[in-house]
């Protein structure tokens, strides 16, 4: 038995579809963050995925294990300065791990997902995360804080496809999905900006306070710091001969930090809480290392200095390095593990 977490995009639809093909002994797992839309009628639109394929669509409330484990950390994370990486959360805490825990209390063995990775074993016996072979969707990034036990219970029909494939193959057999917007990164801020939900939270309200340039010149005032995030352009509004990037957060001062674009260039930053897929390093080890999702990979090094935290050197200055992003380490299409990005400078 095994179970598909349905969003009600094409994605998992195709997911259910292709598993369909190799096994009925399958059901799938719409689960509700309470972020959704409501609708009128009792019945959910997700109840048509299973409609389309014949399969049986569970309904998980996991609304408080969600505000728990992700939209909390969202929040703590800009009240502490840090730039959230909401899906890099998600995944092993909500999606293989609520879901799957439900999943497997029905009789399932595995999850799968809609995801474009595949994972492998290697002859130790070790699970493997790779990417995806469609580069503009390839989504291991935001799999790599997957333990071996998840790993060895995920399964990803597209990791061999491209999202054109899938589209095509979906019109193919007349299959539609019942949500035909792409899914975005912060899934649970659905209009208008992420700052009208910190202000939600009474203690993550925006606070005003100084804009500072890395010499301590008072150039102007901010409206909070939740509104920023390291590398950002728009928004200061400061009047200067170059325009101002965003240097650094300074929650203990409410300080908004700017410089010149060229002060955003770093080749050192500390990685912590880094989940390894492959063998921890006993030393330093020559990686390719992505800092954002739609940030190229670039040559680094990884230093190891305990078995969760390691430093971080790329070969060139990287812009915008940027505390509470993910860092995540690849050997050509395999990741080694991820961490996420400490404060500095």
């Amino acid at each position: 038995m095994i179970a598909v977490a349905v969003s009600g995009g094409v994605d998992s639809l195709m997911a259910a579809y292709l598993l369909k093909q190799q096994t009925t002994e399958l059901f799938a797992v719409h689960f509700l963050t309470g972020f959704e839309a409501r609708h009128e009628a009792d019945r959910l639109p997700i109840h048509a995925i299973g409609d389309q394929l014949g399969i049986a669509v569970r309904v998980l409330d996991v609304r408080d294990e969600f505000r728990a484990n992700v939209v909390d950390y969202f929040t703590a994370a800009y009240r502490s300065g840090r730039t959230p990486n909401p899906c890099v959360i998600c995944n092993p805490a909500i999606k293989f791990g609520a879901v799957l825990r439900y999943a497997e209390s029905l009789g399932a063995r595995a999850l799968a997902t809609g995801h474009y990775a595949a994972v492998r074993t290697d002859p130790t016996g070790r699970r493997r995360l790779h990417k995806g072979v469609d580069p503009r969707k390839d989504q291991s990034y935001f799999l790599a804080r997957l333990s071996q036990e998840q790993l060895a219970k995920a399964v990803f029909p597209l990791g061999s496809m491209s999202k054109d494939d899938v589209r095509a193959l979906a019109s193919r057999h007349g299959l539609q999905p019942v949500e035909t917007t792409e899914s975005q990164d912060i899934c649970f801020v659905k209009s208008g900006a992420y700052t009208d939900l910190l202000q939600t939270a009474e203690e993550s309200a925006p606070t005003p306070g100084p804009i500072e340039t890395l010499d301590g010149r008072i150039v102007g005032q901010h409206a909070g710091l939740a509104g920023f995030t390291i590398g950002q352009r728009r928004g200061i509004n400061c009047p200067a001969d170059a325009p101002y990037y965003v240097v650094r957060l300074d929650p203990e001062q409410n300080r908004l930090v700017v410089g010149a674009k060229d002060d955003l260039l770093a080749r050192r930053c500390r990685v912590e809480r880094i989940n390894w897929i492959a063998p921890p390093p006993t030393g330093p080890i020559r990686v390719h290392a992505r800092v954002r999702y739609r940030t190229p990979e670039a040559a680094a090094t990884v230093m190891p200095l305990d078995g969760a935290t390691a430093g971080l050197e790329f070969d060139q200055p990287q812009s915008a390095l940027t505390p509470g992003q993910a860092a995540v380490f690849y050997e050509g299409d395999a990741v080694l593990g991820g961490g996420f990005i400490a404060r500095g400078r």
